[in-house]
């Protein structure tokens, strides 16, 4: 099987293309904005580097969020119109699944920082229980992270320096999202039930304008 992953939640343009769970191609550009203009060159580029024609792939998957809230739908409009016009199924991803590692075994939590600015500092987070989700990705402010580790302890997979600044016992192993694992856990997965829509987990920041009464 031959799946394209997006991973476009992020500062950067990440994708990878995999048959069979084993890498083919991976391309990454580091961009805050922009990844509506370059999506479709990067696609192009990376099917080029692993000589497979766009019909090849049999699947699509994309991280759904949470995180950028314009990265998101740019990326999962995206890779949902690429399944639209080949007639093949897209997955979607959350942002905390396509950062755990293949092969957790018990519980786990993913932390991934949210708001960083204290004292409102936030993590998105969401537990795991050999690989697969018990709960949906949120958004935990560090007491409640902490709160939830003492009454049920978790490995903690992520980035949490401000967590481990209030808590120096914690043990936090390294992990990030990526396309690649994006992909390979799309393998594994009924599209029926991962339909590829955006996780955002909390409103954006974005605020509408504000409209003047009538006079």
């Amino acid at each position: 099987m031959i799946v394209l992953g997006f991973h476009t939640a992020g500062p950067a343009c990440e994708l990878a293309l995999i048959r069979d769970g084993e890498p083919l191609a991976v391309r990454t550009e580091a961009m805050q904005r922009g990844q509506d203009a370059r999506l479709p060159g990067l696609t192009q580029a990376l099917l080029s580097d692993a000589g497979v024609a766009l019909d090849a792939v049999d699947r699509f998957a994309v991280v759904t969020g949470p995180g950028s809230f314009t990265g998101i739908r740019v990326g999962v409009a995206f890779a949902r119109g690429l399944a639209l016009a080949t007639e093949k199924p897209c997955l979607g991803i959350t942002t905390l699944e396509a950062a755990l590692p293949a092969g957790q075994q018990g519980s786990a939590i993913v932390v991934l920082p949210a708001q960083k600015r204290p004292p409102d500092i936030t993590y998105w987070a969401q537990t795991f229980r050999s690989g697969t989700a018990t709960d949906a990705a949120t958004e935990m402010s560090l007491s409640a992270i902490a709160e939830l580790l003492t009454s049920h302890p978790h490995m903690i997979y992520g980035d949490a320096d401000a967590l481990q600044a209030e808590s120096p016992d914690l043990t936090v192993h390294a992990a990030q999202p990526s396309a690649l694992r994006t992909a390979q856990l799309a393998a594994g997965l009924n599209p029926e039930e991962r339909p590829a829509r955006p996780t955002y987990a909390r409103a954006p920041d974005a605020a509408l304008p504000k409209t003047s009464a009538p006079s």
